[in-house]
């Protein structure tokens, strides 16, 4: 990569729709020799007016945007110029943004508050065709992709009420079971996924409780 960009800077746009953090990245990125920060967007409209008539090697942009969200411009700016490269920036390290940010065709995925070391890590790795993903979203997203012990079929229905907040008495009357049963069902899923005590079977089943 360093005898690539050894005489041009790796160009750089920021597509954020908070100017304070755009101030931000761009008083960081410009301490870096080799980055030049050329352009910047506060939503979707003003990127493809930046991007149509500025030469730029890396969009960094925002996840969270309103209207059209980062993955979608990310999907529409990589089918207008495929030979750009897309680093998305986060304050989620939820794995399903990920996926589908990688799936819409960015190269990485870094956190907002991740140090400004990573965030230089990052972008030199994905200018320089590379891939990167913040430490804190591969663990997340690992443990997301770790396949789950079998549940039964009334252990899933179980798991996927208890993620919409519901009691085992009303668990109960919903599936025409005894309180008793339930609270075996319960059970079960905790020794099943190693989860210890019913603080941490609730929050699974929150973060789980679409895929149950």
């Amino acid at each position: 990569m360093n005898s690539v960009f050894a005489s041009a800077p790796i160009r750089i746009a920021l597509v954020d729709d908070h100017p304070l953090v755009r101030d931000g990245l761009r008083l960081r990125l410009g301490a870096v020799p080799e980055f030049a920060v050329v352009g910047e967007a506060g939503d979707a409209r003003e990127a493809l007016a930046l991007l149509a008539h500025t030469a730029v090697d890396i969009v960094l942009m925002d996840v969270g945007m309103k209207e059209v969200s980062g993955i979608e411009l990310a999907a529409d700016l990589l089918q207008r110029q495929p030979g750009l490269r897309v680093l998305m920036l986060s304050m989620y390290d939820n794995p399903e943004y990920v996926q589908r940010a990688l799936q819409a065709g960015a190269q990485g995925y870094v956190l907002k508050d991740a140090p400004a070391s990573e965030i230089v890590a990052a972008i030199q790795a994905v200018a320089g065709g590379g891939t990167f993903l913040s430490p804190a979203v591969s663990r997340r997203l690992f443990r997301a992709q770790t396949p789950r012990p079998l549940l039964s079929p009334r252990e899933s229905e179980v798991l996927a009420a208890l993620g919409r907040g519901e009691s085992s008495k009303q668990i109960a009357a919903a599936m025409d079971l005894s309180v008793r049963t339930v609270e075996a069902h319960r059970q079960n899923i905790k020794r099943k996924l190693n989860l210890e005590g019913q603080a941490e079977l609730i929050k699974y089943a929150v973060e789980h409780s679409g895929q149950a």
